[in-house]
């Protein structure tokens, strides 16, 4: 089954509860904890094609700005989607071309929220 989201969250709860929300409306979700071991599933044959990638903004060894700056580097375009529980850290990410959002996010925003920012990301590339 091919993953079309891949969530990054060094909390376990918080990814579980968020992959469920979203494999129940018919995506593919897989979770990691750590900036780098995403960075390492996406080179996989497994990792594509990933559509959107929702992380989190604070995280053990590879923080959220610097994931993000890693995936840009990388060349990935997909949308990303930062959940923070700090409002400020937006401005860490003004150069990056990404959502952000303060959590926490009602289960119905998330869902709403990823299938607007899959949907434009199928448009702009089709």
């Amino acid at each position: 089954m091919p993953v079309d989201i891949l969530l990054l969250d060094d909390d376990a709860i918080q990814g579980a509860t968020r992959k469920a929300i979203l494999d129940r409306v018919g995506h593919h979700t897989v979770v990691l904890a750590h900036g780098q071991e995403a960075l390492q599933f996406l080179q996989t044959p497994a990792g594509y094609p990933i559509q959107m990638v929702v992380t989190d903004h604070l995280m053990p060894g590879m923080n959220g700005p610097d994931f993000v700056k890693a995936l840009r580097r990388a060349g990935y375009t997909f949308p990303v989607l930062v959940l923070s529980g700090y409002p400020d850290a937006e401005q860490e990410y003004k150069t990056l071309d990404i959502v952000f959002r303060v959590k926490p996010l009602p289960p119905e925003q998330l869902i709403a929220l990823v299938q607007y920012l899959v949907d434009s990301s199928n448009r702009r590339t089709a």
